[in-house]
């Protein structure tokens, strides 16, 4: 079973940033990151291949949020500018033994436990 752990949140004022790091149990992964805001589903952030090579964005964080991994560490970051308030939300991690693809389908294997984001205005 793989573990993923998240970690990196907390508060921030609109216009700030932070950012969220995600470590995995065992072999590399294409992850990704998903939020759920209170009252809301939960949606999809960001993914990254294997490699690092390839970075797929929702259109809401395009050009504000950058995900990128270190396979050393078999950790995926992801860093979050020019916050707003409705990036606030529980941020959730996840993992595929596949592509990064399946993961922006929602049909991975893994996720972890979320870190809590609050953006303030």
């Amino acid at each position: 079973q793989v573990q993923l752990v998240e970690s990196g949140g907390g508060l921030v004022q609109a216009g700030g940033s932070l950012r969220l790091s995600c470590a995995a149990s065992g072999r590399t992964y294409p992850m990704g990151w998903f939020r759920q805001a209170p009252g809301k589903e939960r949606e999809f952030v960001a993914a990254i291949n294997w490699s690092g090579s390839s970075t797929y964005y929702a259109d809401s964080v395009k050009g504000r949020f950058t995900i990128s991994r270190d396979n050393a560490k078999n950790t995926v970051y992801l860093q979050m500018t020019s916050l707003k308030p409705e990036d606030t939300g529980v941020y959730y991690c996840a993992a595929d033994r596949y592509s990064a693809t399946r993961i922006m389908n929602y049909e991975h294997d893994y996720w972890g436990q979320g870190t809590q984001v609050t953006v303030s205005s």
